[in-house]
């Protein structure tokens, strides 16, 4: 059980960074750029974990049968390998799984907070500032800060923790930061 600390913290959520959105022959994948920001990832989190922040791995989590597949071709379907965390990220993963502040969110909507209790487990761990890396920056990472925006959270997004497979990628942290006054971390 995490404990309440009493002082404003901040968390990083790693969005979608499985084997499907990130591998070479993932359903899903943005490639090689996906592949790039891993070892960023990797490092920001070891830091948030080492000051007694939060990390929070939310993965897309689907059904074989899910409506959304009418949209896109399947991907992250629960217990396959393409939802697993991709390469390097299941290592690290692995050897903080015991830390109290490391916490996996299944999700089933592009947003992590809809229909899941993010909001309410950040809010209990007294989190105000929200970070947000993985993929994609156009479409998960984008609807995931309106999500913490709309739950009173403020929003950051980290250009080296981010990536997509279209050109939209600097776009949307523009929108980000017009809609939502998130902040641009280089």
């Amino acid at each position: 059980m995490i404990m309440n600390t009493g002082k404003a913290r901040e968390a990083l959520l790693i969005v979608d960074m499985s084997n499907d959105f990130v591998a070479d022959k993932g359903t899903l994948t943005a490639g090689k750029t996906a592949q790039e920001i891993v070892p960023y990832i990797k490092g920001l989190a070891s830091a948030f974990l080492e000051e007694g922040n939060v990390v929070v791995v939310a993965m897309d989590a689907h059904q074989p049968d899910d409506p959304h597949f009418d949209l896109w071709t399947p991907h992250n379907i629960v217990g396959t390998e393409g939802q697993q965390l991709y390469g390097e990220l299941t290592d690290w993963y692995k050897v903080n799984a015991e830390n109290e502040n490391l916490l996996y969110v299944p999700k089933s909507n592009y947003n992590a907070f809809f229909k899941t209790d993010l909001a309410e487990t950040l809010k209990q761990l007294d989190v105000e500032k929200v970070h947000v890396t993985g993929v994609c920056t156009d479409i998960c990472d984008f609807l995931t800060v309106a999500g913490a925006d709309a739950e009173g959270f403020k929003t950051a997004i980290h250009k080296r923790g981010a990536a997509t497979f279209t050109d939209l990628g600097e776009t949307m942290m523009q929108h980000m930061k017009l809609c939502f006054h998130t902040e641009i971390i280089d």
